[in-house]
């Protein structure tokens, strides 16, 4: 049997769709769970494939290894990596910031993010609730569908005539308060020019993959790349968002970790391992 391990999140969804009809016939579980529990279950052996996290793989170079052709990544606006903040970029000097109890690798890109621009903040690690958070914080880090969602409900409604690289960036709290939201993969793209990996497919470096599964898997991402707007329109009656959002937001993403996509890990890695580190692929 073959164990495997599933981030559920909206920009998951077109390899996702029809993965599980394409592996009708072969022994295979499903393990779900958010991105640092996938990470956990993966290096303790308790499933054998994974879409884990581009920070837990650059930690764990020498006990993984990832499939050479699947990404979760983008180039530019992420949406659902973001950073919501009461002050701007700029005076978050000395300031403590809330971070996702769910992620490693949006906390190290925020962390990388402030260093690149000279900025010193202290981090703590919250369950993610915005409105009750930035009343006790300056900022608060948001990952996946719940960073997409606030990010709706603050910058929007959004208008079919609006530009959808001229989306606003700001809003207001019920509150009334003013919110800026910084989106962290376009900050990335601002500094490198790069197209920035969230999630590698990857195994233990002991365990290699099996050919049937990669090739379920490509074919499933052909299939969900094909039915694009039919997933999100799914996708958005189960968040409550305008399809064209989903389908602009699923538009953005990169999944097959070409060699923009490599390069862009392998400048993360230096950032967040400069001594060095080797990030290796299955020849499959």
């Amino acid at each position: 049997m073959t164990r495997l391990g599933i981030i559920g999140y909206t920009n998951v969804a077109p390899l996702l769709h029809s993965l599980e009809t394409e592996l009708v016939g072969q022994d295979i579980s499903w393990f779900r769970g958010v991105p640092t529990e996938i990470n956990s279950a993966l290096l303790e052996g308790r499933v054998d494939v994974a879409n884990i996290s581009a920070f837990e793989f650059i930690e764990n170079a020498d006990k993984l290894r990832a499939l050479p052709d699947f990404s979760i990544s983008v180039l530019g606006a992420v949406y659902s990596v973001a950073l919501f903040h009461t002050v701007p970029w700029a005076e978050l000097q000395g300031k403590t910031i809330a971070v996702t109890t769910h992620s490693a690798t949006s906390v190290k890109l925020l962390e990388t993010l402030l260093k690149l621009d000279g900025i010193e903040a202290t981090l703590v690690r919250e369950e993610p609730n915005l409105e009750l958070l930035l009343q006790k914080y300056p900022a608060v880090l948001l990952i996946g569908d719940g960073a997409l969602s606030e990010w709706y409900r603050l910058c929007g409604p959004i208008s079919e005539t609006t530009q959808m690289f001229r989306l606003p960036n700001r809003g207001k709290l019920s509150s009334g308060q003013d919110v800026e939201v910084t989106d962290l993969a376009m900050s990335w793209f601002v500094h490198t020019g790069m197209p920035f990996v969230f999630a590698v497919w990857a195994t233990r470096a002991d365990h290699p993959p099996s050919l049937d599964l990669v090739l379920s898997m490509r074919r499933a991402r052909r299939s969900g790349l094909g039915h694009l707007s039919d997933i999100a329109s799914l996708e958005a009656a189960r968040l409550g968002l305008p399809e064209r959002i989903v389908q602009h937001y699923l538009w953005n993403f990169r999944y097959h970790l070409e060699l923009p996509d490599k390069a862009g890990l392998e400048k993360f890695s230096s950032l967040v391992r400069p001594n060095g580190v080797a990030l290796t692929y299955w020849d499959v």
